[in-house]
């Protein structure tokens, strides 16, 4: 078994996209300010099994995130990723798909403490040669998010509305993929004490694989330890729902540090 490409792709996809709000894949709608800056180290690690076999994907993600106004951020970010596949199929390492976006926060009404942003995102094209080692995909990628923050007496509540296009250079590949994948996912975001909080992130969004039903699902735990106001460490775990017979796992862990 090799893991589809589609699968691949939204590993790779869904952390980085949503870099502002580690671990959660549904990200919310906080700016850097004018001048601010942030640095994001995430290591996920994708579990997916089926009929008794095992596929592994590593990746490790560094973004940059530059304030350009106080509602204007623009981000930068590189992935680096280790795809192990089932025995006899070798192990892939490689660089994989660039990320640049930027999050737009156009409207933030104080009095509700409700806010909504837009963030577009870019992947652009790796080689051939690595779309056909199962690393990313060789022409450019690109995405669209609606996002809102609604603060709360606990905490926030986070939603958005995610539309994105992954592109193959191998026709092979872009018929067999869905390549239009949305989605709709909340994620209320608890303050349970001084330093940290809690999370529980829940979607629906397009299955990539054609073999399967249109839609899938996804649930995530996760926590944010912040001993200052500019360090974050993160961690959270996501399974899979309705996604046929495969089983997926993914583990995230990082740090984010903001500074001027």
């Amino acid at each position: 078994m090799v893991l589809n490409r589609g699968r691949l792709i939204i590993a790779l996809w869904l952390p980085a996209s949503a870099c502002a709000f580690q671990p959660l894949i549904t990200d919310d709608t906080g700016t850097q300010g004018t001048a601010g800056n942030q640095l994001e180290a995430t290591y996920n690690r994708v579990t997916e099994k089926l009929a008794g076999a095992k596929t592994v994907i590593q990746v490790a993600q560094g973004v940059y995130t530059r304030g350009v106004t106080d509602a204007l951020d623009v981000f930068a970010g590189v992935n680096g990723v280790s795809n192990a596949p089932p025995a006899p199929d070798p192990t892939e390492r490689g660089w994989s798909n660039p990320v640049l976006g930027a999050k737009w926060r156009f409207y933030d009404d104080e009095s509700s403490k409700l806010s909504f942003a837009l963030r577009p995102v870019i992947l652009f094209p790796v080689s051939d040669t690595r779309e056909a080692r199962g690393l990313g995909t060789s022409r450019t990628s690109y995405g669209i998010g609606l996002l809102m923050t609604q603060e709360t007496s606990f905490g926030a509540l986070l939603a958005n509305l995610v539309v994105d296009r992954i592109n193959y250079r191998d026709d092979t590949l872009n018929t067999d993929e869905r390549r239009t994948i949305s989605r709709l996912s909340v994620a209320p975001v608890w303050d349970v004490a001084e330093d940290w909080k809690l999370a529980l992130d829940a979607g629906i969004m397009t299955n990539p694989d054609r073999a399967e039903k249109t839609r899938m699902g996804y649930i995530e735990l996760g926590a944010i330890y912040s001993p200052s106001k500019d360090l974050d460490f993160a961690l959270g775990l996501l399974r899979n729902i309705s996604d046929g017979d495969v089983k997926t796992t993914l583990l995230t862990m990082g740090i984010t540090w903001r500074f001027r």
